[in-house]
């Protein structure tokens, strides 16, 4: 098994740097995506990703029950695009930040059970100003537990920095 963790700030390579390293493998890859689209642009968003992934690339879109949907994968490489909004969907869906936390340690475990390869994706979030309000405060908060828990679980951490890799 192989857990890699990708982080680093908008638009700043991370994506492309994970299926890099998935194509890479060159075995079959299962993307599992958590967006979703609330608005036209994110709808947008979302195909223009679907028509950037090599076709044989099998594609799971989840929102939410992101554990099971990886213990489903049935190929030997997933890339899981991405944690952050993983969070900020399981946020919106009310759940506590003890569930959140408790969610993001059953996918590890998952990852390290099912082999294989498996690439998380998130965002770096705590690199500016502390939020002017709750719901961000603790958005960011909690996304940076996950990302703790995520990057000591991995065997690779890197961050993303204006496209450069620089492994963590």
């Amino acid at each position: 098994m192989t857990l890699v963790f990708v982080t680093g700030g908008a638009r700043s390579g991370k994506s492309t740097f994970a299926e890099r390293r998935a194509a890479a493998s060159g075995q079959p890859v299962t993307y599992l995506a958590t967006a979703q689209a609330f608005d036209t642009e994110m709808a947008a968003r979302i195909v223009r990703h679907r028509e950037d992934r090599p076709a044989p690339w099998a594609t799971v879109e989840e929102p939410l029950a992101v554990p099971g949907a990886l213990a489903a994968a049935l190929t030997p490489v997933v890339l899981l695009d991405c944690l952050s909004l993983w969070v900020s969907n399981l946020m919106l869906a009310d759940w506590s930040d003890e569930a959140v936390l408790g969610a993001a340690d059953a996918l590890l475990a998952t990852a390290a059970a099912r082999g294989g390869l498996t690439v998380l994706v998130t965002n770096e979030v705590g690199f500016g100003i502390v939020p002017d309000n709750a719901l961000a405060r603790r958005y960011r908060d909690l996304l940076g537990w996950v990302n703790q828990r995520a990057a000591a679980a991995s065997d690779e951490a890197w961050l993303l920095v204006s496209g450069r890799p620089l492994r963590l």
